[in-house]
């Protein structure tokens, strides 16, 4: 498995994102902490210079990990979801616009706050309808060698996918190869039973963890049961990214250490 940290592009909003220092500072940051990698949160393509970070990737010797598409539903309320011809599909353009600098990069992206909401009116029917949505976001990926993360989020964020056993019924539904489920532990911590074994049952799907705490703190200062989710996917072979997306509590750096403090702990 490999160490991961969340460095946010966006300095209007708050949020559970280690860094938020510029690229120049965050990026020497992560591998002076001990990160193999950096998952970013930009507030739209355009605020990805590519070939900036291209650059400072190569010069500090470590990865990227992930771009995050969440920023559409944060900053503009477009979701995959919405009741709303024109939102759905200004969140289809939004995520394929990072698809398209995904794929120059190498990584995949994640679709988390931007599923939206479906409540229980015509349930099936607007169910159906995002699982197409997601399912032709899907290819529009594959055409391009990227692969998407769906992370199912807790009920007060999200109303489709709020387990594991969510993630899984929603990826087989799209038919599609390239969606991995990003098992975020602070949502498992709140809707899962059992996180360890929700893991387990989940294993051949899981492509992507955010490693972190209750509260959204940093691995290891909260009340979730680390130690047993990560034996648990040690047990599947899991040997991917867990990525910080923690708050940066009480700073940034005391974050990040604390965080590859646990990593080292209990991955290596």
């Amino acid at each position: 498995m490999k160490s991961s940290v969340t460095i946010s592009l966006v300095e209007a909003i708050k949020g559970c994102w280690v860094f938020k220092e510029d690229l120049s500072i965050s990026i020497p940051m992560a591998k002076e902490i001990g990160f193999d990698a950096v998952e970013l949160f930009p507030g739209s393509a355009d605020d990805i210079d590519s070939e900036l970070l291209r650059r400072l990737l190569a010069e500090n010797q470590i990865e990227l990990s992930a771009i995050a598409t969440g920023a559409g539903e944060v900053l503009y309320g477009f979701t995959l979801a919405s009741e709303d011809l024109t939102v759905r599909v200004n969140a289809v353009n939004f995520i394929e616009r990072i698809i398209d600098v995904a794929s120059s990069l190498g990584v995949p992206v994640i679709i988390g706050s931007m599923q939206g909401y479906i409540g229980k009116d015509n349930r099936r029917q607007k169910l159906a309808e995002f699982v197409s949505i997601l399912g032709k976001l899907a290819q529009y990926a594959a055409d391009r060698n990227v692969g998407i993360l769906f992370e199912p989020l807790n009920r007060r964020q999200a109303g489709i996918a709020n387990t594991l056993a969510d993630g899984v019924e929603i990826i087989k539904a799209t038919g599609a190869s390239n969606i991995k489920l990003l098992a975020d532990f602070f949502h498992m911590g709140i809707e899962e039973e059992n996180i360890a074994r929700s893991i387990k049952n989940a294993a051949e799907y899981i492509g992507y963890v955010h490693f972190v705490d209750s509260y959204r703190k940093p691995a290891g200062t909260g009340h979730i049961d680390i130690k047993s989710a990560v034996e648990a996917l040690k047990e599947i072979g899991y040997d991917g990214f867990l990525s910080a997306e923690a708050l940066p509590f009480p700073d940034s750096r005391a974050a990040a250490q604390q965080t590859i403090k646990m990593f080292r702990l209990l991955c290596k």
